[in-house]
């Protein structure tokens, strides 16, 4: 068995630079992370390990944390949100990446065009509560079905940076076609390392029998690398970790891609990749004629 890996694949700079301010925080114990840093369920017992206090994310909107300090996840908060945690006396530690701050902005400066917004993601993630939370007139859209007319006469459009572009560009148009005398303004805020991660897979499925995904089951990146195989019908496998992987699933292909969201750590990927090794190894072995 062939095992194929994405050529780009695995954590954004984003990511990296949140977790390289975690590394350089000499007291963890005085520090609240306020929701999941990243959606990587090894890397958010980590940072507990080392004495973080870790919010629940669907706790954390009304919570008051218990440190005085308070870091802001890699997916960005409100305006509102931060306002509030500054009042109540809390010195915060930003770790928003900065292309989810450009979406940020753009969905603010089509609000003081007088748009409706329209936010083109995953409905109750924190990153598009974050996006939604300085709006007063916005609607999220999962899916094209979502799409209606609307009574704005000007509609403006950004995506949480982790959309799967195919997803995006369906919503646009069916957009275009149910409000064809709105004024329409849309700016881009998929994110490059989604779109760089995307494309690779696309162009890897083509090569492969099956697709490993490597990544968090609540990271929405990761799961729309997965819909990519499942859109080309191709068997797939979403796993977070090596120990997930069975023998017995690859038993009828010659040939396996591996790829990873912007969330997964190097080490997880490449653990993965050895367990795959050592499957196509004993999948070889099994096949190899007897001596006579």
């Amino acid at each position: 068995m062939k095992i194929i890996r994405a050529e780009a694949m695995g954590m954004c700079f984003g990511v990296r630079d949140a977790l390289g301010v975690t590394r350089r925080i000499a007291d963890p114990a005085s520090v609240t992370i306020h929701g999941e840093l990243v959606h990587n369920p090894r890397v958010v017992r980590e940072l507990s390990a080392r004495g973080f206090t870790v919010l629940d994310e669907t706790e954390r909107r009304d919570a008051t944390p218990a440190t005085s300090r308070v870091m802001i996840t890699a997916h960005g908060i409100s305006e509102r949100e931060r306002k509030r945690l500054e009042e109540r006396g809390h010195e915060l530690i930003d770790t928003t990446c900065p292309l989810v701050r450009r979406a940020h902005a753009a969905a603010c400066k089509l609000a003081r065009m007088g748009c409706l917004v329209l936010v083109i993601g995953r409905r109750g993630h924190v990153e598009v509560e974050g996006l939604t939370g300085d709006l007063e007139q916005c609607e999220v859209v999962q899916s094209a079905a979502e799409v209606r007319a609307y009574d704005a006469p000007r509609l403006g459009i950004v995506c949480q940076t982790t959309t799967a572009p195919a997803v995006a560009n369906q919503i646009v148009d069916r957009i275009k076609e149910l409000n064809p005398d709105r004024e329409i303004h849309l700016i881009a805020t998929i994110c490059r390392p989604t779109l760089d991660r995307q494309a690779a897979v696309r162009s890897l499925l083509g090569r492969v029998d099956a697709l490993v995904v490597v990544g968090g089951r609540r990271s929405n990146n990761t799961r729309q690398l997965a819909g990519l195989a499942e859109a080309a019908g191709k068997p797939w496998l979403h796993v977070e970790g090596p120990d997930e992987l069975q023998p017995e699933w690859f038993a009828d292909f010659e040939s396996v891609g591996l790829t990873a969201g912007t969330s997964t750590p190097d080490d997880v990927i490449g653990a993965v990749h050895q367990r795959l090794r050592a499957i196509a190894a004993a999948h070889e072995k099994d096949q190899l004629p007897e001596a006579m």
